[in-house]
């Protein structure tokens, strides 16, 4: 029997580094950048109606519909699809925390429907039809870590050594579109090699910019960088520094006031795959 019902991991990412290269004439920004994708973040899941119509068990707080990456993943399969689909989502990925909470969710949208709906697509058509939602979906559609550059579309996987992450939240949000419009952002990093970075050529040109109007995650990495190397990922909010062993990134956690929620990760190769079932 065909399953009915698809359960999965959303992951979280990091950005182990994030260089702003350039940028383009219509305003968007050419970066580099490494994905490191986790083994931690939200549960997913998705269950066929026999009538058409895309519905969410459950409103997400703080996300008008018309914004929601889930519904407008969906929508964009749905004009093939002769089924409908619930989804319902266990929320652990704080938003505006430069995670990519939103993207991920988007990806595992796309992957889970289309082999849901049975529409056929390739990753290749996923990934590009991800593309039209934000320049971080297609590494989740992907799903392995991977080197990034262009809008952070042009993927290169990369075997990352294994690795455990702190992962500290503020509990601020943050805005990208504030972020990469401020006049004060860096745009002219020299493009680094993959060589300099693994030598340790690297940081979050956005950090700086963060920082200066978000107090909350300057305070965040001086508590991490107490114990450990520390940096932002993505536009923020979220600060992160890796250790060589779980013991060693709880012991770090264990350090940390708790209303900044740390979170213990390891990073992961390929994203999980989908528990099927038929309830």
């Amino acid at each position: 029997m065909k399953a009915r019902t698809l359960t999965c991991l959303s992951p979280a990412k990091l950005n182990l580094f994030l260089h702003v290269t350039g940028r383009r004439e219509n305003g968007y920004h050419d970066i580099q950048t490494l994905f490191q994708l986790l083994d931690w973040g939200d549960t997913m899941t998705f269950t066929i109606n026999s009538t058409p119509g895309i519905r969410l068990a459950r409103p997400i707080p703080g996300i008008a519909e018309d914004e929601n990456l889930i519904l407008r993943a969906a929508g964009l399969l749905a004009a093939n699809a002769s089924l409908g689909v619930t989804i319902g989502i266990d929320k652990r990925i704080p938003m505006g925390g430069g995670l990519g909470g939103g993207s991920s969710n988007a990806a595992t949208t796309l992957l889970a429907l289309n082999q849901l709906w049975e529409l056929g697509h390739s990753e290749g058509d996923l990934m590009r039809i991800g593309l039209e939602l934000g320049a971080d979906v297609p590494v989740f559609v992907q799903g392995s870590s991977a080197w990034a550059e262009g809008l952070g579309e042009v993927l290169t996987p990369v075997e990352l050594p294994p690795c455990w992450y702190v992962i500290l939240s503020p509990g601020c949000h943050v805005s990208t579109a504030e972020i990469f419009a401020a006049p004060e952002l860096t745009r002219n990093t020299a493009p680094i090699t993959m060589s300099a970075f693994f030598a340790g050529e690297a940081r979050n040109d956005l950090q700086q910019v963060v920082t200066a109007r978000h107090p909350e995650v300057r305070n965040a990495l001086i508590t991490l960088e107490k114990s450990a190397p520390a940096m932002m990922t993505g536009s923020g909010a979220c600060v992160f520094a890796s250790a060589g062993s779980k013991d060693a990134a709880k012991a770090i956690a264990d350090t940390v006031p708790q209303e900044l929620r740390p979170v213990v990760a390891a990073g992961i190769k390929r994203r999980p795959s989908f528990i099927a079932s038929d309830e």
